[in-house]
């Protein structure tokens, strides 16, 4: 196990009716005037966003709104985010939406007491001062609402880059699982697939003797091959839907990457996919893992195995490890293809004839040096083999 430091400060509410305490934990963590930041769509109809407001309002606390934001969220929301808190004297941030909403705020929160661009942050800056923000959460799936991370699509360019520091994990979220039980199973499956991802990426490690974090890796990723079938076959579920938020939340603050090095390289591979199609990204995950798996697998065949073994029920065979390995990667493939997640590019609705573009914004764009590092380094040839593969 390497030397790490882990700081991990988001208070959780969580569990039925737990929006109602917006109002109140905005003033705990010294809010004053609030930028209520969202999507639409589902929050406005299902009438959250109203309840959410009534608790500002009952607290006493002033807020202006900013709907709007997209799956993949954009750069031009981010800046007119930036523009609106310095308008109205803002000082904290309510997300009250998914990951994209959240990332969103965070990107805000961050440019509003930056005196430069914000990208600068997505380029590689690392994040060391931002407005407080709070998360009321509506989708278990990127674990933006207790991680120092937020992902944001660049339009000029249609970069799609991430950026980190502590100073924007949230301050407070509020999980009630019951706001999921209305989503589509589609997105429910999305969503399980990057909570899944995000276990992977961290079991994809050179670290040795980390057995801690493996085996809470290992925990997390049977618990959401139990629950996710169950929420599929019933949407209301909400014991279900209340184990996998959670296991969401921990997926990704980090509680399980910390004193091992992690991978990313599917993270990045994906991210291109769903910048220029605009696809879900836990969709674009399930076409991804199974290819980069499969063509980074003899780097370390007994790290595939071993989660084959222990996750997938897979037997070992020690003589020829790179068997049990496979199967390892075939069952996680197969068992997305049960919740109903793509399993090629026809299926995502991404073209063959793009990967050259892919590849190039992967290993060139936005300054990047013809190569992507993580478990594995990965260079043009690496990526665009592997882009072929999921075709």
């Amino acid at each position: 196990m390497e030397n790490f430091s882990f700081y991990s400060p988001t208070y959780f509410a969580f569990g039925k009716d737990s929006e109602k305490q917006a109002g109140s934990l905005i003033k705990q963590f010294g809010g004053s005037k609030v930028l209520i930041h969202y999507g639409g769509g589902s929050v406005v109809r299902s009438g959250l966003l109203d309840r959410v407001k009534q608790s500002l309002t009952d607290a006493g606390v002033p807020f202006v709104e900013l709907g709007g934001v997209k799956p993949n969220p954009r750069s031009g929301l981010v800046y007119e985010g930036i523009e609106l808190c310095k308008k109205e004297g803002v000082d904290f941030i309510l997300a009250v939406g998914g990951g994209s909403t959240i990332d969103s705020s965070k990107a805000i929160a961050a440019g509003v007491v930056y005196d430069g661009d914000f990208w600068d942050f997505y380029s590689g800056k690392p994040i060391t001062k931002a407005l407080p923000v709070g998360t009321v959460l509506t989708i278990a799936a990127a674990g933006s609402e207790g991680s120092p991370d937020s992902v944001i699509t660049k339009e000029e360019g249609m970069f799609k880059r991430g950026a980190s520091g502590n100073a924007i994990r949230p301050k407070f979220s509020i999980l009630n699982p019951a706001l999921t039980q209305t989503l589509p199973a589609y997105q429910t499956a999305a969503g399980a697939t990057d909570i899944m991802a995000h276990l992977y990426e961290r079991y994809l490690t050179n670290s040795k003797e980390v057995e801690v974090t493996d085996r809470l890796i290992e925990a997390l990723l049977l618990t959401m091959v139990h629950e996710t079938p169950r929420v599929i076959a019933d949407p209301n579920n909400y014991d279900a839907r209340a184990n996998i938020m959670w296991a969401g939340m921990m997926a990704h603050n980090n509680s399980c990457g910390v004193g091992r090095s992690q991978d990313w390289n599917s993270h990045n591979i994906e991210h291109e996919l769903s910048a220029l199609y605009d696809c879900a990204h836990g969709a674009g995950l399930a076409v991804t893992m199974p290819a980069v798996f499969r063509y980074v697998m003899n780097h370390d065949v007994m790290r595939f195995a071993q989660v084959a073994v222990r996750v997938w029920g897979c037997q070992m065979d020690f003589a020829h490890p790179e068997v049990t390995a496979l199967a390892g990667i075939n069952a996680f493939q197969n068992f997305l293809i049960s919740i109903g997640m793509p399993k090629n590019f026809e299926e995502l609705g991404a073209k063959e004839e793009d990967i050259p573009k892919l590849v190039e914004v992967l290993c060139r764009g936005d300054g990047r040096n013809g190569s992507i590092s993580g478990f594995v380094t990965l260079n043009e040839e690496d990526c665009t083999k592997i882009y072929q593969m999921m075709v």
